[in-house]
């Protein structure tokens, strides 16, 4: 019994090759007849491509996929130009199926693959990656999609349903703020959720591959919550902290200033008190500062005359806030800021008056496990997107991957992933069972492999992939997007000497 839609009908291979003309072109592309009489004069590679004798009425399977990535095919417009199948055969090659795992080679971290076996992850752990990976397939990616090519910001309604299942909530990690909440439907009790989770979640979220999109999400609330949760007065959690978990407000870290980047205490936006001692007056800038541009409340360092200060600042008067153009979307919501005679009550002040550097200090921990966790992540859909073209592609006659070159490369790739993740889930463990103070030594060295072997392994994809691994559309769209977007920042952010002073012992 046929399957097929009611207006679809069924061809032989010779019906399809009697429309071979300018005038009546049909082709089979994965054992679908497609018409593309009318698609003539819009193609965007031309009409001779076409009319290539390998293509018009043939199976121009390997030509397309040779030239375009399968999206293509589920594109609302595309679909509407398939007339029928082939008769007696079925398609073999499939677009994105939610919520499942690849079934390339190293496409996915080896914990998942039925033949290996870890030590570090439980059966909730399992349970709690498939979870994720259907909410990120079915909300976040499709919008990511479209929204890192336009622009937008993420919309209200993706906040809304990731505050739902207390997504945001849980990419802060474990603590005390999880208390109370409802974990993913409850998969896994707040008690019960460790760094492996959190891992899970992060590694899940990269796999949306869209950098300007994927900092859209709240990237601001990752690295700007967290002195509010651990530095803010009761009062100052009760009020501000709910609606920044449950989406409906939103936070960033404001430090890096045009004068002052890794030199923290360089910065010159200023606070001074008020004549009655009760308010902060701020004046100053802040530059690149992600979600800025729709934040509201922003996690401001300031000089002031005990030293280095941070202050939660509320959006209002004096405070504005402008989009800055940045080589990946504005989505992410990059923004240059203005303070101008801003004043903030003295109980916004975060941590003592002069201990700012010991709030960022604190922060660099965390900060460093998301992106350890993002960039191993990253470079393994750069293996995987390089492994489906070096299949497919053919040069001097034979498949792409027959070169000795390119299996060189592939095999340096992979060795590459593999050692980030596989020292990735040893220091989760050690995070697992360890003080935070103990974490910092060993995050500080796998942030500076990992970034170093992505910025190895971008190049390499670029090299296999050759002018489509700079072209943002097309068969290298991910390539182009994530190796220009793999993290290349070095391991210390702040000068030597801060850390040498630091009772938080982060120097190396």
């Amino acid at each position: 019994m046929s399957l097929q839609s009611p207006h679809l009908k069924e061809f032989t291979r010779d019906e399809v090759a009697e429309h071979c003309r300018i005038d009546d072109l049909w082709i089979i592309i994965d054992a679908k007849v497609y018409d593309l009489t009318k698609l003539k004069a819009f193609h965007p590679g031309g009409l001779s491509v076409l009319l290539d004798e390998d293509v018009a009425g043939c199976d121009a399977t390997e030509a397309f996929y040779s030239l375009h990535r399968h999206e293509v095919l589920e594109k609302t417009q595309t679909k509407k130009l398939q007339i029928g199948t082939i008769r007696g055969e079925t398609s073999k090659l499939h677009g994105r199926i939610s919520g499942a795992l690849s079934l390339v080679p190293y496409a996915e971290p080896n914990w998942l693959a039925p033949e290996y076996h870890s030590a570090y992850y439980s059966e909730n752990h399992r349970q709690f990656q498939k979870a994720v990976r259907r909410f990120i397939d079915d909300v976040l990616y499709d919008e990511a999609q479209v929204r890192e090519e336009s622009g937008e910001r993420p919309s209200q309604a993706v906040f809304d349903k990731m505050a739902e299942a207390n997504m945001h909530a849980m990419r802060l990690g474990p603590g005390k703020h999880l208390a109370g909440r409802k974990l993913l439907n409850g998969i896994v009790k707040p008690e019960e959720f460790d760094y492996f989770h959190e891992l899970i979640l992060m590694q899940e979220f990269s796999r949306i591959s869209t950098r300007g999109y994927g900092d859209g999400v709240v990237a601001g609330m990752l690295i700007g919550a967290p002195p509010l949760i651990n530095f803010g007065s009761a009062e100052l959690k009760a009020r501000i902290l709910p609606d920044i978990l449950d989406g409906k407000k939103f936070i960033c870290l404001a430090i890096t200033e045009a004068h002052a980047g890794s030199d923290v205490m360089g910065l010159k936006t200023t606070a001074v008190k008020s004549d009655d001692g009760e308010h902060w007056i701020i004046n100053g800038t802040k530059k690149w500062i992600t979600n800025g541009t729709f934040a509201d409340y922003f996690v401001v360092g300031c000089k002031t005359e005990d030293g280095f200060t941070v202050i939660l600042v509320e959006r209002g008067d004096g405070l504005n806030t402008r989009p800055i153009k940045t080589t990946y979307s504005a989505s992410a919501g990059t923004a240059y800021i203005t303070f101008e005679d801003v004043q903030v009550p003295v109980g916004n002040t975060l941590g003592e008056e002069g201990g700012g550097i010991f709030v960022m200090l604190s922060n660099f921990n965390h900060e460093r496990f998301i992106m350890c966790c993002s960039s191993a992540r990253t470079q393994r859909l750069v293996v995987e997107e390089c492994l489906k073209w070096v299949t497919q592609r053919e040069a001097f006659g034979k498949p792409l991957h027959a070169q000795a070159v390119i299996r060189s490369k592939l095999a340096a790739m992979i060795s590459r992933a593999e050692s980030c993740q596989h020292w990735l889930e040893n220091i989760t463990y050690q995070m697992c069972n360890m003080s935070y103070k103990q974490q910092s030594r060993q995050l500080a060295l796998l942030k500076s492999h990992s970034t170093r072997c992505a910025q190895d392994t971008a190049r390499d994809a670029v090299q296999v992939f050759g002018g489509r691994g700079v072209t943002k559309t097309g068969m290298g769209k991910f390539i182009e997007h994530d190796s220009s977007g793999l993290p290349s920042l070095p391991p210390l952010p702040l000068p030597f000497h801060l850390y040498k002073r630091s009772s938080l012992c982060l120097v190396l």
